[in-house]
């Protein structure tokens, strides 16, 4: 795709006059680093609060009385009890159990509010018009700008423009007006630090991110840092760590589908492969997604198998880059379940050499969300 066919996001512009590094994303011109560099950015997210355009992803709202129950029937999660106000990480399954998109999910009062990856965002929209369109109204919102505003200042910074949203816990979402702009706020995000998300109305995303950028904790990062960050934080990169092939189980997200959606739950099933995960929740996994912490300063990428001591094949890297934050190479990989124990030592192969990782629990870098 050529520089002139690729979308434009609001803050184009402005990504532009901050000297951003503009690369292709999704169909998107974005920017993946501004001159401070990747690192800083990331080391800032740490520190401060840090300002990333994620206007690309995928905003739309779902409406009609039948729109949580219909909603349950793509997903495994518990969406009928989940309160106004709040929010919940979710997935779209198919039939064999593979994951085909991961998303947010907030219950507003009238309607749901969900959040997918730009990457997925056609083809989940049509999945849903397909599905449950004649039980609710699929509406995309194109019109909203997304503002992601991370790190441990990110609520003194954000709390000038509206007090309000101090208030906010982790996974809870409100409207409010930022800089003049009606907003819908959540408190949550993709880095593991605390943040927020803010969905803007696009003809006033520029005006309330040069809003954010003149308080003095905040700074402008792109999609290095945030990549960085989220690996960091053992957050899933959809298409990399998982896809229409890895399960929730293999993926480790079981955690997120609530006791009411499993088998003798409340409303057990009913949603795409809901017969292979509950089996797989029952009898285990043959391959697991882990963590592993290199034992030498070489970084391990995408793609890149995980052999044992003999060089047998045990897996393959799905994500990795050398932690900033840890000071050491990191990666997320799928390994077969009985290698994928705690402090396990493999090997991974790069360049033709075999590099000794360790097993690690995730995330490596603490995860600080305000839980309040």
């Amino acid at each position: 795709m050529s520089a002139t066919d690729l979308q434009k996001t609001p803050l184009h512009a402005l990504h532009f006059e901050l000297g951003a590094k503009m690369v292709p994303f999704a169909g998107y011109d974005m920017p993946v680093s501004y001159p401070a560099g990747i690192l800083a950015e990331h080391r800032h997210c740490r520190a401060s609060a840090a300002l990333f355009d994620v206007s690309h992803m995928g905003q739309l709202r779902l409406l009609g009385a039948d729109a949580a129950k219909a909603l349950e029937s793509l997903v495994p999660m518990d969406v009928v009890d989940l309160a106004v106000g709040k929010q919940r990480y979710g997935f779209f399954t198919n039939a064999s159990g593979g994951i085909l998109d991961d998303l947010m999910i907030t219950r507003r009062e009238r309607d749901l509010f969900v959040i997918v990856n730009a990457t997925r965002k056609n083809a989940d929209i049509k999945h849903l018009v397909t599905h449950i369109g004649h039980r609710c109204t699929v509406q995309p919102l194109p019109e909203h700008a997304l503002l992601a505003l991370q790190g441990p200042k990110a609520v003194t910074a954000l709390s000038r423009l509206n007090p309000a949203l101090s208030k906010l816990a982790f996974m809870t979402g409100m409207s409010a007006t930022l800089a003049g702009a009606d907003c819908f706020v959540t408190r949550s995000g993709y880095t593991g630090e605390d943040g927020f998300e803010i969905s803007v109305p696009a003809s006033q995303a520029e005006a309330l991110a040069r809003a954010l950028l003149a308080l003095a904790e905040v700074q402008p990062a792109g999609l290095g840092a945030r990549d960085t960050l989220r690996l960091e934080a053992g957050l899933c990169l959809y298409g990399h760590d998982i896809n229409e092939v890895t399960t929730p189980v293999e993926a480790g997200l079981a955690w997120a589908i609530q006791k009411a959606r499993r088998a003798g739950g409340a409303r057990a099933g009913g949603y795409p492969g809901a017969k292979i995960i509950d089996g797989q929740l029952a009898i285990g996994v043959s391959i697991k997604r882990v963590g592993l912490l290199g034992l030498e300063r070489v970084p391990v990428r995408e793609g890149a198998l995980i052999v044992d001591a003999q060089g047998h094949k045990l897996g393959h890297v799905t994500s990795g880059t050398l932690g900033p934050t840890v000071n050491s190479p990191i990666a997320m990989a799928y390994l077969a379940a009985n290698h994928a124990l705690p402090d396990h030592e493999v090997y991974s192969q790069v360049r033709g050499e075999n590099r000794p990782m360790r097993v690690s629990a995730l995330p490596f870098a603490p995860h600080r969300y305000f839980r309040g």
